[in-house]
């Protein structure tokens, strides 16, 4: 049964939202829920909440993070929820809400950013990622057959609106700290942090788009199929945190380097893409020539910032990730992927699996198209919701 279809009779039912994301995307899914006789209800757990949540039965939590089970246990109990909406489902605060829930058979639905970036967002039941409840058999994939007819969703960039909305959810949590003593932040907390990288951000996007112009025909030109592609993902993602045995994106870089230098072809490169999201916090590529030198592989690799991702992705040889979804990305362009941490998409007949990364360098298995055009529609059909969070048009239940 696809989501649309769990949640379009809510007539009666209540609803309660947790964190969602920074802006008033929340808003639009309560004033959804309203307008189909449900009663919302929400907790906040600092100031930024407090901002963007319009609901008239917002429910401040200031206690220790200790109390926050017991304290969610009886808000179910007391207020008869029947749904529970949040984004993200590695929160400490979302863990334990979801864990509850489970217990005493509470439906809740978990949002993330979308697996097909851009023009979706992801919604799935009790858990995303590595936590989804997608199957991870191919034969299930093989036996599949969509009722939905394909189609392309819209999408517009939202870096601005999503910069606008986090710029003020940090600022006003931070001003007014005090109203939440307690509160405990997945991510680094400072609005000055925040703005400083906000900064650089913009001045790195700026020198980058000068410094690395010409790069996109040199990837479609004299570096085509020579170079395996590695995207760094954010460096306090809880993707790698949580779902990986990498605890820092360190770490990870110089286990492929390392790997590399012994295994691959010697007539092929390595190349990094780093995350647009960290562009004002990180920067690996000294961190990448100092391992280089080390590995003695000093002109086999490169670290790049702005490039096009799907010209990266094309003319690649391969593609080395951690548990991106850049890696759907990939399988769209049958580019072989091996996935070095958990992933709801590494799957036999869709990844190298179970060879090793030393391995992969000179063994890739090919994507199965027909089996990566049956698990899309499997995606679509049951975790994507067309729309975006930070747009005005929010979203669209199909």
């Amino acid at each position: 049964m696809r989501l649309e279809d769990r949640i379009s009779n809510i007539k009666g039912k209540n609803i309660l939202l947790l964190q969602g994301p920074m802006g008033d995307f929340f808003n639009k899914l309560d004033n959804i829920c309203t307008k189909k006789g449900a009663f919302v209800m929400r907790i906040g757990f600092n100031a930024g909440d407090a901002y963007f949540s319009k609901t008239k039965s917002y429910f401040p939590y200031k206690s220790t993070p200790k109390q926050w089970p017991k304290f969610i246990k009886k808000f179910y109990e007391v207020n008869n929820i029947d749904i529970v909406f949040l984004f993200g489902d590695c929160r400490f605060y979302h863990k334990k809400a979801i864990e509850i829930a489970k217990s005493m058979g509470i439906d809740l639905y978990v949002f993330e950013e979308g697996y097909l970036r851009p023009g979706f967002i992801t919604m799935e039941y009790y858990g995303v990622n590595h936590h989804s409840r997608m199957p991870r058999i191919r034969e299930f994939y093989d036996e599949y057959e969509s009722k939905i007819e394909p189609f392309t969703a819209k999408s517009n960039s939202t870096y601005g609106v999503m910069a606008w909305w986090a710029s003020q959810y940090y600022l006003i949590s931070n001003i007014f700290y005090f109203l939440y003593p307690n509160y405990i932040h997945h991510r680094d907390f400072s609005s000055i942090k925040e703005g400083f990288y906000g900064i650089c951000n913009l001045f790195r996007k700026i020198k980058y788009k000068f410094s690395e112009k010409g790069l996109n025909g040199k990837f479609e030109g004299e570096l085509s199929g020579k170079y395996y592609f590695v995207p760094i993902q954010t460096h306090d993602d809880f993707q790698v945190r949580t779902h990986s045995r990498f605890k820092t994106m360190e770490s990870f870089i110089e286990y492929i380097i390392a790997s590399f230098s012994r295994y691959a072809p010697k007539d092929t490169i390595l190349v990094f893409k780093h995350h647009p999201m960290d562009r004002g916090k990180k920067n690996y590529s000294s961190y990448i020539k100092y391992l280089s030198k080390i590995y003695k592989i000093e002109n086999r690799t490169m670290a790049i910032f702005d490039v096009h991702l799907p010209t990266v992705i094309k003319n690649s040889k391969a593609v080395v990730l951690i548990n991106s979804t850049v890696g759907l990305n990939a399988l769209h362009y049958s580019k072989p992927i091996i996935c070095l941490g958990k992933s709801m998409y590494d799957i036999d007949g869709l990844t190298t699996k179970d060879i090793g990364l030393d391995n992969f360098w000179n063994i890739q298995k090919p994507v199965d198209k027909q089996l990566y055009s049956k698990f899309r529609s499997y995606l679509i059909d049951h975790t994507q919701v067309i729309g975006s969070y930070y747009l005005r048009d929010g979203i669209e239940f199909r």
